[in-house]
């Protein structure tokens, strides 16, 4: 195949805001973990699209499952499906009190609500 480029699990970005290694970030319709600290307009900065993270949520509570969703603006894992980003669905069950959940990235495009 002389037209592979690579596997597609780490896509390279122009940081959109300061992210910090870890974190959530969304560029257009990707979503992804960085692999290290990086500041806005950072360009090649390697995201994970796929996988089981840890991610730090707002309030919601999750049931195994569920679809997990991305608030940009809060850069936390969400519930709440308006306005917000489909990033994949909880592997485990997560309480409203829990400050993470363990969400397994599947990339979506277009709009999931629920």
């Amino acid at each position: 195949m002389l037209n592979f480029i690579h596997d597609g699990k780490v896509l390279q970005a122009t940081a959109p805001y300061n992210v910090s290694s870890g974190g959530g970030c969304k560029v257009g319709s990707i979503f992804g973990i960085a692999a290290g600290n990086y500041t806005a307009g950072q360009a090649r900065c390697p995201l994970a699209v796929t996988g089981v993270f840890d991610l730090a949520k707002d309030g919601s509570a999750f049931t195994q499952g569920a679809h997990v969703f991305w608030d940009d603006t809060a850069k936390k894992a969400t519930s709440t499906a308006t306005g917000n980003m489909c990033i994949g669905a909880a592997e485990d069950p997560a309480q409203a009190g829990d400050k993470t959940v363990h969400v397994w990235l599947v990339p979506y495009f277009g709009t999931l609500t629920s």
